[in-house]
């Protein structure tokens, strides 16, 4: 974490590296992965080269833009969360129409991106927009605003699939239910480190609406992850690479569980889950290509 002189004493370019999150992979990462999924999924494990190559790109774009703009949204109230004070627009080391500009860029980068997408795709494209726009703002008047947030990671399989089939199938639903459950359980344990100052500040979070079941939410959204997902290696009749994988992925997020359930756990652990989800989900990745393919 940066002081405030060292914040002062910084290069810009880097500052604005730091608005981007890109000094901080584990969340641009895990956006890319259902993109992944979906992308790999609908084309048997061959997905063409340039089409991955504009999904990677295309949600490294997305990623950046909503961190730019949820920050944008909360420049007021970060510097009152621990974990959130010194992230560049709430510690004014840089200034809101900078952070307007970086957004824009962000944006327009994506949208030039989703113009090599199909029509369908790219429609999916311009639908998400809202979602990503207005999560910030759901924390402030909805009790689950997670929810915001796993509807828009849901967006980037509907993306993809559309992207390699110019349509939507049974498959595809079922891997954005298995998405947006998987969403809610590693963003309420990302929640579950900031329950204190987001109560003190009024902000809601799945961490605060779900109390002392917290962890027993969590549990339920990544057992009902790993329900979809064998669902959908029954529906896509994927081999047993796929199996073995999300058996290992399975027993993670019961060691995730447990985790959780243990008491005074240091915030630090909630940070650590978040990211070994990253590992998961190329875990699954790996499965479903294998089964694809073997």
């Amino acid at each position: 974490m940066l002081t405030h002189q060292e914040s002062q004493d910084e290069p810009t370019w880097l500052t604005i590296i730091r608005l981007l999150r890109w000094d901080k992979p584990a969340g641009r990462l895990i956006l890319m992965i259902p993109a992944l999924w979906a992308v790999f999924l609908a084309c048997h494990g061959m997905p063409p080269a340039p089409l991955v190559g504009v999904i990677i790109l295309g949600t490294l774009a997305t990623s950046a833009a909503g961190c730019v703009i949820n920050d944008l949204w909360d420049r007021d109230i970060d510097p009152q969360v621990e974990r959130t004070r010194t992230r560049p627009l709430a510690s004014r080391a840089l200034s809101v129409r900078t952070g307007a500009v970086v957004a824009i860029v962000a944006m327009s980068c994506a949208g030039i991106l989703a113009l090599y997408l199909n029509p369908l795709s790219f429609w999916l494209c311009v639908a998400a927009i809202p979602a990503i726009v207005f999560y910030p703002t759901a924390k402030r008047v909805f009790p689950v605003p997670q929810l915001v947030l796993s509807i828009a990671w849901g967006f980037a399989v509907l993306i993809s699939w559309s992207a390699a089939k110019s349509n939507l199938e049974p498959a595809s639903w079922i891997l954005w239910g298995a998405v947006v459950l998987w969403t809610l359980g590693f963003d309420t344990v990302y929640a579950m480190s900031d329950r204190e100052d987001d109560q003190r500040i009024g902000i809601n979070s799945s961490a605060i609406f779900f109390g002392k079941y917290a962890a027993d939410a969590v549990g339920i959204f990544f057992i009902g992850t790993a329900s979809l997902l064998a669902w959908l290696g029954v529906f896509m009749h994927l081999h047993w690479p796929f199996w073995v994988t999300l058996g290992i992925t399975t027993i993670g997020w019961i060691w995730h569980y447990f985790r959780l359930k243990q008491e005074d756990l240091p915030k630090p652990v909630y940070g650590q889950i978040f990211r070994q989800n990253v590992w998961i989900g190329f875990v699954v990745l790996a499965g479903m290509i294998s089964g694809l393919i073997w």
